[in-house]
Order: structure tokens, then C-alpha cells, then sequence
């Protein structure tokens, strides 16, 4: 009896491990975490656009920089206002780079395009069935990160969707702007996450007594 238990309560726990390991998660109310870079992006990837901040949601640099700085976006699953957003990072996770041209994985939107979308250089960030899933208005053309190109001011970096390239740009251009945040919503969990869970709890205190 204390060895069945003992397997049930595991595959409990591996049940939820493989909820846990998915690495875009989408946590309702338009939020979407990558919990391998731990940052949250807006499931609308045109945001500006769809807001009412922008006519066609591409600005320059420095508009883009002030549009995410200064967006209040309401969560209407948790209840809850954000206001702590900002542009992609193009910086590798570690802090190094930025990385220029293809496969870029480090950066943030590299890292979505590459290792989340599942895509190659020279492809559309519209071919991701994977993405497709998960976003709304996904441009195929290049969108700023919030990150400057050290060696000359003038420029910025940015991610060129329809090729999958991260290169320099000059700050007037204009270009589309996707918001992302630091860290991870308060999820919702799942009545079945919730089962398994309660299920794990109550094998491992009937093993503590029986031991």
C-alpha cells in the first residue's frame, strides 16, 4: 500500500512539474511569461496601435522608449495595473553583447524569435505557429529594443522580424514598439493543477503518518 502511494504521489508531482516546464505560459488577461528569461510580454504586439497611442504603432526610438515607460496596462484576470514596462533588452542575458545579425539567442527578442518561435534566419516571425498561439499583431518587420548602440548615440538596436535580424538603426526612424515586463503575474491555477496538487499533499501526509 505505502509503495503505491509512494508512485502516485510521484506522478503527482511530475504531472505538475510538466505544467511548470513549459517555457511561454500564458497567464490570461493578455500576458504571456517566458519562464526562461523570467520577463512577461503583452500577448498584442502592436499594443500602441491598438491602445490609441499611435496611428500605425511605429515610432521613433524615443517614443517607443517614452510610450513603454509610461504605459499603465490593466490586467482583467488578476485585477491588477502594470506600469513597470519597458522595450526588449538586445543585451544577452549575462549581460554581454549586444549580438549583431542572425541567431541571436541571448537577446530578448532573439531569444523569442529563435528559441520560443522555433524559427531560422531569413524566416517571418509570422511563419511561428508556436508564437501564433500565444500573440496578437506580431509585425513581420523590425521592432526597437530599449537598448543603445554604445559606440555612437545616434543609434539604437533593434530586431528585424521578417529576417530574424538584430542590428543597429538611427533613433528618428521609426519602428514598431512591443512591451515587456520584469518577472512573472500571480497566476491563476488550473482546476487540474489544483487536483494534482491536493492530491500530492494528502499521499505525502498519509506517508509522514504511516511512517
Amino acid at each position: 500500500m505505502s509503495r503505491k502511494l509512494t508512485s502516485f504521489t510521484l506522478l503527482a508531482i511530475l504531472s505538475l512539474s510538466g505544467v511548470a516546464q513549459a517555457t511561454l505560459i500564458n497567464r490570461g488577461g493578455g500576458l504571456i511569461y517566458d519562464d526562461d528569461l523570467n520577463i512577461t510580454w503583452l500577448a498584442d504586439a502592436n499594443y500602441a496601435k491598438t491602445s490609441g497611442y499611435d496611428a500605425n504603432g511605429r515610432m521613433s526610438w524615443q517614443a517607443a522608449k517614452d510610450w513603454a515607460a509610461n504605459l499603465s496596462y490593466y490586467d482583467s484576470v488578476r485585477g491588477v495595473t502594470y506600469d513597470d514596462w519597458r522595450l526588449p533588452s538586445s543585451l544577452n542575458a549575462d549581460g554581454t553583447g549586444p549580438c549583431f545579425l542572425i541567431n541571436c539567442t541571448g537577446s530578448e527578442m532573439g531569444h523569442l524569435f529563435y528559441t520560443e518561435g522555433g524559427l531560422n534566419a531569413g524566416q517571418s516571425i509570422l511563419s511561428s505557429t508556436i508564437l501564433d498561439d500565444y500573440f496578437i499583431h506580431m509585425q513581420s518587420r523590425a521592432y526597437w529594443s530599449g537598448t543603445e548602440f554604445m559606440p555612437n548615440s545616434s543609434f539604437a538596436w533593434i530586431f528585424a522580424n521578417n529576417l530574424g535580424v538584430q542590428l543597429t538603426s538611427l533613433k528618428p526612424l521609426e519602428f514598431y514598439a512591443w512591451a515587456v515586463r520584469p518577472g512573472d503575474v500571480a497566476a491563476v491555477p488550473e482546476a487540474a493543477t489544483l487536483l494534482l496538487l491536493g492530491l500530492g499533499l494528502a499521499g505525502l501526509g498519509v506517508m509522514r503518518r504511516r511512517g
